[in-house]
């Protein structure tokens, strides 16, 4: 298991658009994702979970993976996250 925090850096939290560039990329990995702000921990490849978690600008957010391509996912979803600010530009691919 792996674990890493990343901070929120869009202006308006981890809303819906940047919520769903999160969970296509986790969505491509076998490893689980999970999600932990303010004691709230939700499966990082649901839509739904993102949005409940509420995460606002500046929130440290802590990621869980477990699984076979822990390190990949660790590697793609912090650059994910640190790409994801109120102009995002070109979409990351776990490729």
């Amino acid at each position: 298991m792996l674990e890493f925090d990343v901070t929120v850096r869009n202006r308006r939290g981890l809303h819906a658009r940047p919520a769903a560039r999160v969970v296509a990329m986790a969505s491509e990995f076998d490893s689980d994702v999970r999600l932990i702000y303010q004691n709230r921990k939700v499966d990082g490849k649901s839509m739904l979970g993102l949005l409940v978690l509420a995460a606002p600008h500046g929130a440290n957010v802590r990621v869980q993976l477990d699984g076979p391509d822990e390190k990949n996912a660790e590697y793609k979803l912090q650059a994910l996250f640190n790409s994801l600010t109120t102009k995002t530009s070109t979409p990351i691919s776990a490729e």
